[in-house]
């Protein structure tokens, strides 16, 4: 899945759930520490609650995607870019991540309870010394892509709204170009499944899964 921001400064929130077990989703917080990291770029692998590859990036212009932040809220979105409904606007109106995504999971039998810490995608936050959240305005041109694998069969919630500590005053809006097309079959040099020793482990983990559920 190859994701072009068609603008500068783009931000697309994203949620992975295991497609066959919906309580199996994302885990943010095993994610950074099984890799010691802050951040995503390229090589890291997504792994879910179970332990398991849902996903890798194999391919990153960017460099650091940020997965600490969260997604904005009604109240975020009203207090920063003003008061919008749909009833007066339409499809002007300024909706917010959590949203975007309670529609999405309510189509597939979940519910707000279901959401879990997502990953933005052309974002990057940094902290300070005194741990103090930074985020970096310029840090995505136009053009600039993350191709994702996925290494199991998922649901993939995506939400193109504002990062929640873009300074902009006003709403930003920017296009992202979604491709989709096969991924050529693993093999054993592969860049993310070598990256580092616990990415190797859930990517067995996915594979011993679907042995065992066939």
């Amino acid at each position: 899945i190859q994701l072009t921001a068609l603008g500068g400064g783009a931000n697309l929130s994203m949620l992975l759930y295991n497609a066959r077990d919906l309580t199996e989703r994302y885990n943010m917080s095993d994610t950074l520490k099984a890799q010691h990291t802050s951040h995503l770029s390229k090589g890291h692998v997504l792994m879910s609650d179970n332990g398991l590859a849902m996903a890798s990036l194999v391919e990153d212009e960017l460099g650091w995607h940020d997965p600490i932040s969260g997604y904005t809220t009604r109240q975020h979105t009203d207090m920063k870019y003003g008061v919008t409904t749909y009833q007066e606007l339409r499809n002007d109106w300024l909706r917010s991540g959590q949203e975007n995504f309670a529609v999405e999971l309510l189509r597939n039998g979940l519910g707000t309870r279901d959401l879990v810490p997502v990953v933005n995608l052309f974002s990057k936050v940094i902290c300070d010394a005194n741990g103090d959240m930074h985020f970096s305005s310029g840090h995505c041109a136009a053009g600039a892509s993350v191709t994702l694998r996925t290494e199991m069969d998922v649901l993939l919630l995506l939400s193109n709204t504002p990062h929640p500590l873009d300074p902009a005053a006003v709403y930003p809006s920017v296009p992202v170009e979604i491709n989709v097309r096969a991924a050529s079959p693993l093999e054993a040099d592969d860049y993310c499944l070598n990256f580092r020793p616990e990415n190797r482990r859930a990517f067995e983990n996915t594979w011993d899964y679907y042995v065992l559920s066939t």
